[in-house]
């Protein structure tokens, strides 16, 4: 199927536009932004999608590094231990 066979809002992202959604959604205050409206909006499903799982993969990255600074603080490191550990 060609690009013009699909409505707007089944129109499939090309890679580049994943790309450029990706470097978009890094940008620290307009990323956010872009990714609230992009998660709610509902004039491209592809566009929505990704934007969702782009929140997804944000939850999944907390949660990893939580559970790493929880085990850390466990077993009696801290965050200047943990520098001068990395340091050498």
């Amino acid at each position: 199927m060609e690009h013009k066979e699909y409505t707007e809002r089944y129109r499939p992202l090309s890679p580049w536009a994943y790309v450029g959604l990706t470097v978009l959604f890094s940008i620290p205050v307009v990323g956010l932004v872009f990714l609230i409206v992009y998660s709610i909006n509902g004039s491209n499903i592809n566009r929505r999608n990704f934007a969702r799982s782009y929140w997804c993969s944000l939850l999944i990255a907390l949660c990893f590094f939580g559970l790493v600074y929880l085990f850390c603080m466990i077993m009696g490191y801290s965050m200047p231990d943990m520098t001068q550990i990395l340091q050498h």
